[in-house]
């Protein structure tokens, strides 16, 4: 179905190597939808005004760090789990008259997490009845998201900071055999290890990770980072955040395309 040109992008401070732009580009081009998408680096969330002032254009746009929660501020509706995290990272935009209660004034702005859905989706076939515990590091927005996902499945979750707050939350120097053994799900939230800081990897006391344990990356690029490298080489079952961005996008197109006017 062709539609109407349309324009789509994605916000971050940082995008030279994200997935965003080529996958919907490739997309739009095998679906033969009319639309274009662009990675649009802002220095702070503040300069959102600004880009869709300049863009009116703008159907739609993903969320990255480390806007997901910053971007609240400038969401009209929050909808699903975004509205309790706080954590978004789909926006609907549409252009409409300026209203005294709109956050941008002349835009009507809907915030949705697609995180949730492609988290779920992807971790669900990997599951299994030992994975009562699981070990979440980082405490940034995707880890909420996460959190919010293992919560739904029946799965209690402690928290890895670098300033650790409340009896959910450890620091990293606590970090031992114990909790290594008692969380057989380790999931990596951060940005250490990914391209180009390949050698990086969090510190964890690898030599207590099994064949029982599973580790998962949100980090898609490389393929296998560092953090997997290593809980492979103990035995344990490994997968990196491809298919969880994916399907977060699959679910943001959806979400987008409830939007078009035909």
């Amino acid at each position: 179905m062709i539609h109407n040109k349309l324009t789509y992008g994605i916000i971050g401070k940082t995008l030279k190597h994200s997935f965003s732009p080529d996958y919907f580009s490739a997309k739009f081009l095998k679906e033969g939808i009319d639309a274009t998408y662009t990675a649009w680096e802002l220095p702070e969330i503040n300069d959102l005004p600004s880009l869709l002032n300049a863009n009116p254009g703008i159907s739609g746009l993903n969320v990255t760090i480390p806007y997901k929660k910053e971007v609240c501020r400038f969401v009209d509706e929050l909808f699903g789990p975004a509205a309790g995290l706080r954590v978004v990272n789909t926006l609907s935009i549409k252009q409409v008259e300026s209203a005294p209660d709109q956050k941008i004034p002349g835009f009507h702005i809907k915030g949705f997490n697609t995180d949730i859905y492609g988290f779920k989706e992807s971790i669900k076939p990997l599951m299994r009845p030992w994975f009562e515990r699981a070990l979440i590091l980082g405490t940034g927005a995707s880890s909420e998201s996460v959190a919010y996902v293992l919560f739904k499945l029946g799965v209690d979750t402690l928290f890895v900071s670098r300033n650790p707050e409340g009896d959910d939350e450890i620091g990293w120097d606590e970090i031992n055999e114990y909790v290594i053994r008692f969380h057989p799900l380790i999931i990596n939230t951060t940005p250490v290890g990914q391209f180009p800081d390949l050698a990086k990897f969090p510190q964890l006391p690898y030599e207590f990770i099994t064949d029982k344990h599973l580790l998962y990356d949100l980090i898609y690029n490389p393929e296998e980072t560092e953090f997997l490298k290593r809980g492979k080489a103990m035995g344990a079952q490994i997968h990196n955040g491809y298919s969880m961005l994916v399907m977060q996008a699959e679910q943001s197109w959806k979400t987008w395309e409830k939007s078009i006017e035909y």
